[in-house]
């Protein structure tokens, strides 16, 4: 049977990556919103990328989406780790979906626009980054009840 307990410190590390997302995605909402062009220092295609048909959904830009999820993350994992365990099948569903959609764009950005955005990319960690602690909260051994040190 799959154990939806992960060990502490992985909901807390959770909580770090959605931080470092939600930053990414609010700083990308912002620029969006102010027609401020995003500085791009590692790649040069940012603009391209951000101000492309694939970066609106409805009118919305897709940062809006990302800072909803990196936020629904970071309660889930926080409250994972302050004893609601049932929150952390949640988080895992919305990591998984995070990180298909992720790569999705990745895809997208290379595929399609022929071009990166460093910060696009910084999302892609992140959501990728909060797939794999869910899955390695999935097949980490638990703690025998002899072996617990109480957290």
């Amino acid at each position: 049977m799959i154990s939806f307990k992960p060990k502490k410190w992985l909901a807390a590390a959770a909580i770090i990556v959605a931080i470092a997302g939600l930053f990414d995605s609010v700083y990308l909402t912002i620029h969006h919103y102010t027609a401020e062009p995003v500085p791009c220092s590692i790649t040069e295609g940012c603009e391209m990328v951000l101000t492309s048909a694939y970066a609106e959904v409805a009118g919305l830009p897709l940062a809006i989406f990302g800072a909803a999820a990196y936020f629904f993350v970071l309660i889930f994992a926080a409250m994972t780790l302050f004893g609601r365990r049932g929150m952390w099948l949640l988080y895992g569903i919305l990591a998984t979906m995070m990180a298909l959609f992720s790569a999705w764009l990745i895809y997208v950005q290379a595929a399609l626009i022929g071009a990166f955005c460093q910060f696009c990319l910084l999302s892609a960690l992140s959501s990728s980054l909060l797939f794999v602690i869910f899955v390695v909260s999935l097949i980490s051994k638990p703690i025998p009840p002899s072996e617990r040190i109480e957290e």
